[in-house]
């Protein structure tokens, strides 16, 4: 069995790293496929199933979310540490990440197979259940997984263009999907007049989803194998117990420019959740889209994961990487809530014009690229403190600190997702409602209520960044500081 071990002592180095292979760098971003089709289902897909098909009352399944996503974000950083401090002869992070693989696709298939008949209150408990046994068997995979970009290389620019990989395949993944959802699985039948309304194509997707899920964390985790020799080893631990575990966490954290990171994902992530979750209302109810037309707005996206990909590894060269998230982040902070406010002030086509499709298309392309850069750059950036935090502590927290990231993510996008849910009773807004019959007034107040919120909420997170002080400079200072105590 692999042993828990720790010490003050410095992790053991690493061979010298710098430049990746780019086969190093595929087989560590197919891996956020499997994650990517976790999280474009829970927030594209999960609300309206259980709401809208399920017939749950809507404030229901948005506290079944909140109660799942808080449930399992304790999970975030208990595995952190024990991948932080994991020895075994698979290294830290990949035993983890191969014991995930089928129990995150069988809980994900389960979750959008409830089994028929369930009163309301039978089916909210499966549904909490299984919704926290994937995302905690998701955790067990992804922050470990993730924890390797700090390892793999320790070159500021170079991490950028790793994180770059793994945030591409994550979209592409969660949008191949989406696409497959829509034009596939939730089509129209005799039966069902509205796709996203096709209960069996849920089950379809859900076990499509499963499968591709699985051969993305097997093939990234064998792909990813040959490197454990050059990772990091896990410093020896002497005991301590529980009061050093708690005291080691309250020391990495207290890092400043993790600690401003932290509390911006918290406001990042409510808008997430609280955009995700209002998505398909917006192109369903708002727009009145059909299945293929938002599988066309899915299918755009796939432009915009690639722009990412070339555009963030230039942006963080040229302008480092806190100036070009606050810059890149500031500009889709102001476009984000255009087509909805041209809308409601009468400057939008109207529902039906051959002229809104490319627009809404166009917008798309143009706003996902842009939170992708950022959110690339911002990962980025939570990877370079590792080194900044190890020349206080002693200690190398990948884990920790992308667990901490991933906490705030789950917990606080699950108020985000609740908050959707709010606005939506608040409004009125009907069940079993239908494209075309809801009334205007109702859908208008949709529109009036989400913006001020979304800028309220992005716009903070924007502008916590600014006490960030991990610089190109100040990161090759931090590495030649940690070799030069290793030499001694």
């Amino acid at each position: 069995m692999p042993a828990m071990t720790t010490s003050p002592r410095r992790a053991a180095p690493s061979k010298p790293t710098s430049r990746l292979q780019l086969s190093t760098k595929l087989f560590y971003g197919f891996g956020s496929v499997a994650y990517g089709v976790k999280d474009n289902g829970f927030a594209y897909l999960l609300l309206l199933y259980y709401n809208q098909v399920l017939g749950l009352p809507q404030i229901w399944v948005g506290a079944g979310i909140l109660i799942a996503l808080v449930i399992d974000s304790i999970s975030d950083p208990i595995v952190g540490y024990a991948s932080d401090n994991l020895n075994s002869r698979w290294g830290r992070r990949h035993p983890f990440m191969y014991a995930a693989a089928v129990p995150v696709a069988i809980s994900y298939y389960f979750l959008f197979s409830p089994p028929a008949g369930l009163s309301d209150g039978a089916l909210f408990a499966y549904f909490v259940t299984i919704a926290v046994l994937v995302r905690t068997f998701i955790t067990f995979y992804e922050i470990p997984s993730t924890s390797l970009v700090s390892e793999l290389t320790d070159d500021y620019d170079e991490r950028t263009s790793l994180v770059s990989y793994r945030y591409f395949f994550g979209w592409w993944g969660g949008l191949t999907m989406s696409v497959l959802a829509f034009s596939v699985f939730l089509q129209p039948d005799a039966e069902h007049s509205v796709g996203v309304l096709n209960k069996t194509g849920y089950r379809q997707y859900g076990l499509a989803a499963s499968a591709l899920m699985v051969f993305a964390i097997l093939v990234s985790a064998i792909g990813t194998h040959r490197h454990i020799p050059n990772l990091k080893s896990p410093p020896e631990r002497k005991g301590g117990g529980l009061s050093r575990t708690v005291s080691e966490m309250r020391e990495t954290f207290s890092n400043r420019s993790f600690v401003v990171l932290f509390i911006s994902g918290i406001f990042w992530a409510m808008a997430a959740g609280l955009s995700a979750a209002l998505n398909i209302y917006f192109t369903t109810f708002f727009w009145e889209l059909s299945s293929d037309q938002i599988s066309t707005i899915v299918l755009a996206n796939f432009i915009s994961a690639a722009i990412a990909l070339v555009v963030s590894p230039v942006l963080s060269k040229n302008l480092g990487k806190k100036t070009a998230a606050m810059t890149i982040g500031a500009t889709a902070l102001t476009l984000a809530p255009a087509p909805i406010l041209g809308r409601l002030i009468g400057w939008m086509p109207e529902n039906g014009s051959p002229w809104l499709m490319p627009i809404l298309v166009g917008h798309s392309i143009i706003e996902i690229g842009l939170i992708i850069v950022t959110s690339i750059l911002v990962s980025a950036m939570v990877a370079d403190i590792v080194e900044d935090s190890e020349l206080s502590t002693g200690r190398r927290s990948e884990g920790m600190f992308f667990a901490a990231r991933s906490f705030v993510q789950k917990s606080v996008s699950g108020v985000g997702i609740f908050t959707s849910t709010i606005i939506l009773g608040m409004i009125d807004f009907p069940r079993d409602a239908q494209p075309g019959e809801v009334p205007a007034e109702v859908v208008s107040n949709l529109g009036k209520v989400y913006i001020p919120i979304i800028l309220l909420l992005y716009g903070a997170g924007l502008a916590c960044i600014g006490p960030y002080n991990i610089s190109r400079e100040t990161h090759a200072e931090n590495l030649k500081q940690l070799a030069a105590a290793t030499n001694d």
